[in-house]
């Protein structure tokens, strides 16, 4: 599967001291990775909440490998590498969008849960965009 890319520039606000992205904010931008990957397919959070489906995060993961400084052109590439009724897992590359550098690699893993919070199955029609093979009956 092909991942899907969003493009951002950091801002002077999510530098730290040393004048490099802090550490925390690759998370906001995987998640913002993985919001725009499930647009692309076709659905979001708000719509998958409104049928009683939530994914929790169960799992975070964040290889930082080189900076980021404010106001470089970065690129967030993410992918669903694995997925079934029950979880999801999202893999990220980010990346410096000029250069290809590798600067952080990381995956967050989530649980599907019902509108009680509790484990649920993934409904359905949710099967395809998360590339979950549903067997014919």
């Amino acid at each position: 599967m092909q991942p899907h890319i969003v493009h951002l520039r950091p801002r002077y606000a999510e530098t730290d001291q040393m004048g490099v992205i802090y550490h925390a904010n690759y998370l906001v931008w995987m998640e913002m990775g993985r919001t725009e990957l499930c647009k692309a397919r076709g659905f979001n959070y708000k719509d998958m909440e409104k049928d009683g489906v939530f994914l929790a995060v169960t799992e975070a993961n964040c290889r930082y490998l080189s900076p980021a400084r404010y106001d470089d052109p970065i690129a967030v590439l993410t992918t669903v590498a694995e997925a079934n009724k029950r979880l999801v897992r999202f893999d990220y590359k980010i990346q410096h969008a000029d250069t290809g550098k590798l600067l952080c690699a990381g995956f967050t893993r989530h649980l599907f849960l019902n509108a009680n919070l509790q484990p649920a199955s993934l409904p359905a029609k949710y099967h395809d965009l998360f590339g979950i093979l549903t067997r014919p009956a």
